[in-house]
C-alpha cells in the first residue's frame, strides 16, 4: 500500500466527504461524493430544481479538483455546498464505477448543449457568466440556434480581469443574475473560481440553478478546440490537452498523475484510505 509520505506535495489532511448533498450518495472518490450517475440524470435534477425557483450548486468532480481539494480550505468548503455532483474525467469515473456500475462520465462542456436544450422546451432563462465579452456572444448565439430559437438567454456577462469570487464585485454580479430572471447559470470561470461563486451565490439565497462548466462556452464558440472524439470516448482527452497547452498544463498533470496512483494502489473503491 502507498504511504502518504511518498506524496509530499500533497499538504493538508484527505478532505472529508459532501456534506450537502441532497440525492442518495452513489459513490465516494477520494472522499468527496458523487450522487449524479448520467447526463439524463444531471439534466433532469437541474431542470426539476430550477423549475422549482431553488438555488443551488452543481459540480464535476475531476482529478484537478481532488488535487486541489486537498491543498485548498476555500474550495473544500465550496464543495461542501454542492447539491449535485458528476464524475468528470475518465479516472473519476472509472473508480466511481467500480461502487455504482450505473455512474458515467458527466463532464461540464458535454452537460451544456443537452441541458440548453431542456431549458429551453421547459421554459427556463439562462444566464451566461465568464469567460470574455466575443466568447459569450458567439457561445450565445449558438445555444440559441441549437435550440432553434427558442431558449431565453436572461444575460450574459464576462468578469474584469482579476475577478474575486468572494469580493463585493462577486456579490453584486450574483444580484445582476438573480434580479435577471435567469433559473439556471451556467458559470466559466475554471476552477476553483466557479465553485466559490457559486457557493457564494447559493448562500446568498439566490433561485438559480449555478452549473460550473469550465472552458465549455469557449468550446462552443470555437475560441478552443476539443479533443477529437476518439480521445474523448477513450479518456486520453488529457493527451490533447497537454499537447495544445504543454506550459499550462504539464505541472497539473503531473499532479493529477501522482494523485491517480495514490488512489488506484489505496481500496479497490480507489478511496483514500490515508491521511494525506
Amino acid at each position: 500500500m502507498i504511504q502518504s509520505t511518498e506524496f509530499p506535495s500533497f499538504e493538508s489532511s484527505a478532505p472529508q466527504p459532501v456534506a450537502r448533498i441532497d440525492a442518495p450518495l452513489l459513490a465516494s472518490v477520494d472522499g468527496w461524493g458523487i450522487n449524479v450517475a448520467t447526463m439524463s440524470d444531471a439534466i433532469k435534477a437541474i431542470t426539476d430544481a430550477a423549475g422549482r425557483g431553488e438555488g443551488c450548486a452543481v459540480f464535476t468532480l475531476n482529478l484537478d479538483h481532488l488535487v486541489k481539494l486537498r491543498r485548498d480550505a476555500k474550495f473544500r468548503s465550496a464543495y461542501r455546498s454542492a447539491r449535485f455532483v458528476t464524475a468528470d474525467g475518465a479516472p473519476v469515473a472509472r473508480i466511481a464505477r467500480a461502487q455504482s456500475p450505473g455512474i458515467e462520465r458527466t463532464t461540464g462542456a458535454d452537460l451544456v448543449l443537452p441541458l440548453a436544450l431542456a431549458a429551453a422546451e421547459q421554459g427556463l432563462p439562462v444566464y451566461l457568466f465568464g469567460s470574455e465579452p466575443g466568447v459569450l456572444g458567439r457561445a450565445g448565439r449558438r445555444l440559441v440556434e441549437n435550440t432553434e430559437g427558442r431558449l431565453s438567454i436572461a444575460g450574459s456577462e464576462a468578469p474584469a480581469m482579476g475577478f474575486d469570487p468572494e469580493s463585493a464585485a462577486a456579490d453584486a454580479a450574483i444580484d445582476r443574475i438573480a434580479a435577471s430572471g435567469a433559473r439556471i447559470c451556467f458559470l466559466a470561470l475554471g476552477a476553483p473560481k466557479q465553485e466559490l461563486l457559486a457557493a457564494r451565490a447559493v448562500a446568498r439565497g439566490a433561485p438559480v440553478v449555478f452549473v460550473c462548466i469550465g472552458a465549455a462556452l469557449d468550446f462552443l464558440a470555437g475560441s478552443q478546440t476539443r479533443a477529437p472524439r476518439f480521445l474523448q470516448n477513450n479518456g486520453l482527452e488529457w493527451i490533447w490537452r497537454l499537447a495544445t497547452n504543454p506550459r499550462r498544463l504539464a505541472t497539473r498533470y503531473a499532479q493529477c498523475a501522482l494523485l491517480l496512483a495514490r488512489l488506484t494502489f489505496t481500496t479497490p473503491e480507489g478511496r483514500s484510505n490515508t491521511t494525506g
